[in-house]
């Protein structure tokens, strides 16, 4: 993924804000990316940005060798639906589906036929295959965000984004599921950018992007690629 000159201003109260400030940086193949900063230094914003989620306001934004600044919000969803992972700190799983519905439906709306029985695969992997017919209210946030991560790779996706998928979790927890998530991306090879404030789990990632107040402070290697 390439990123050059990368602007994102939004309307506020108070006037225009800008959000993030001419980034740029490429990310490798198959490579792991930590984005740290203080809240508010708009690594989030950053992160949707990069998943097509959020349009940036100037710049490129270049993903699998295509460039995404020109799409539609139709191609955009296409290209994330073929391509791209994404897990949020809020889950985000429709209320009124099963657990195995939840992970089977990026399936679904692609046409794929063994929509469950590959979906049925990523619960067993995350250690809820026999929760596959609970809804997400019958479920503690540790296991919808395990729902979660096997929805984000059930289409093995080539880029995975998590933005602080631990946030709303205890340590103990948030710990198994960054584990859960580093098995997924290696179980594919896939690239894994994350969002997060925890010094530690940056520490995992092959390589650190620190940001404050939009804008690239620093930009090294984690000491587990050292």
């Amino acid at each position: 993924m390439r990123l050059k000159d990368l602007t994102l201003s939004l309307d506020g109260n108070a006037g225009v804000v800008e959000i993030l400030k001419g980034i740029s940086f490429d990310v490798g193949q198959g490579e792991t990316l930590g984005l740290t900063g203080a809240s508010g230094s708009g690594k989030s914003s950053l992160l949707m940005v990069m998943g097509g989620l959020e349009r940036a306001s100037s710049g490129l934004v270049c993903a699998l060798n295509q460039d995404l600044t020109p799409m539609g919000e139709d191609g955009l969803a296409r290209f994330r639906r073929d391509n791209m992972g994404v897990v949020f700190q809020s889950f985000h799983l429709i209320p009124t589906m099963t657990a195995l519905e939840n992970v089977a439906l990026p399936l679904e709306l692609a046409g794929e036929a063994d929509a469950f029985e590959r979906a049925s695969v990523e619960l067993e992997a995350v250690g809820l295959g026999a929760r596959g017919d609970h809804y997400p209210s019958q479920m503690s946030g540790g296991e919808q965000q395990r729902v979660a991560l096997a929805r984000a790779v059930v289409a093995r996706p080539k880029i995975l984004l998590a933005d602080e998928p631990t946030g709303n979790l205890d340590a103990a927890t948030g710990e198994l599921v960054m584990d859960l998530l580093f098995d997924l991306r290696d179980r594919f090879g896939a690239t894994l950018i994350l969002v997060t404030h925890s010094a530690e789990l940056a520490a995992r990632c092959d390589r650190v992007v620190q940001l404050r107040d939009g804008v690239v402070v620093s930009d090294s290697l984690s000491m587990a690629a050292q």
